[in-house]
């Protein structure tokens, strides 16, 4: 990458979606802005977002017939010849289905990984992805491009407890995954689901009985993982509490047993090699 790239990227999202006002940035946008025939836009096949709802595309481009497309796509160049939507995805399909025929852009010469980085950050911004997506896309970027947890954090504006957990999210069968992306279970929900060893069964009743997320995570904590009802020897709060921390820290769910005075397990639950081999660097002390 450049310095001129490095000096534009520390400026922010706002200086790449063209949405910071400093005078550099607007004088920028003036130079790079055009006004691009449709056809010669083509959608990121790495956009984190993959759903858009026939309702809201059609609301949008109710609008766009009025008023035109107020906000310029941000756009990086193909070798073709064409653009590839880097954001804006959503106001380009919906411009197909008002008849518009050019739409400005703000052309951007951006790598891969800087690509998905903005698509995601811009998508999480507007609350444009379901849990799923966005799970999927720091994943992504972990494993495509060495992004640390705290890293990826800090680019997105989150918690790292809140990367850990929404990627754990990866770990629940196909199934529930499907009802997370139809908007059946919330990620509240499917967070209540992860340590659970029945969870398919379990989010069938959290949708039958419309429970909300507290109720799901009351459920959760009735079943131990044979789908027996738990002892009558409930964890202490300090044990839970560290438990939570731990499983923060790692990505993966940790119990604590207390055996007796002399000593007890922490177990880490792992589904994947690769998620034992992250485990495995962790304690060796390496940054992924």
């Amino acid at each position: 990458m450049t310095q001129v790239q490095k000096r534009r990227l520390g400026r922010g999202l706002a200086a790449l979606i063209g949405d910071d006002t400093t005078e550099e940035a607007v004088i920028q946008d003036i130079r790079s802005l055009r006004h691009v025939p449709v056809e010669l836009l083509h959608p990121n096949p790495n956009n984190p977002r993959k759903h858009f709802g026939e309702d809201d595309l059609n609301t949008l481009a109710q609008s766009l017939k009025t008023k035109g497309l107020l906000q310029p796509l941000v756009v990086r160049p193909r070798t073709d010849g064409g653009f590839e939507i880097v954001a804006g995805e959503r106001r380009w399909r919906a411009s197909q289905r008002a008849g518009l025929h050019e739409l400005p852009v703000l052309v951007r010469e951006l790598d891969d990984k800087e690509t998905l980085e903005i698509a995601l950050i811009e998508n999480i911004q507007r609350s444009d992805l379901n849990p799923l997506e966005e799970a999927r896309a720091y994943r992504q970027l972990l494993d495509q491009y060495g992004h640390t947890q705290q890293l990826l954090a800090d680019a997105v504006g989150k918690s790292r407890s809140h990367i850990a957990n929404t990627m754990r999210l990866l770990n629940l069968p196909l199934a529930t995954q499907q009802q997370i992306e139809e908007g059946a279970l919330t990620a509240g929900h499917a967070r209540a689901l992860i340590a659970t060893e029945a969870p398919e069964d379990l989010a069938e009743k959290i949708i039958k009985l419309n429970l909300t997320v507290r109720q799901a995570e009351d459920l959760a904590r009735e079943k131990n993982p044979s789908g027996r009802r738990k002892s009558a020897v409930e964890k202490d709060a300090d044990t839970r509490a560290l438990e939570k921390q731990l499983t923060d820290i790692v990505g993966l769910h940790v119990a604590i047993k207390h055996k007796d005075k002399m000593g007890g397990q922490v177990l880490i639950s792992y589904k994947t090699l690769d998620q034992l081999d992250d485990i495995i660097r962790k304690l060796g002390g390496q940054v992924g």
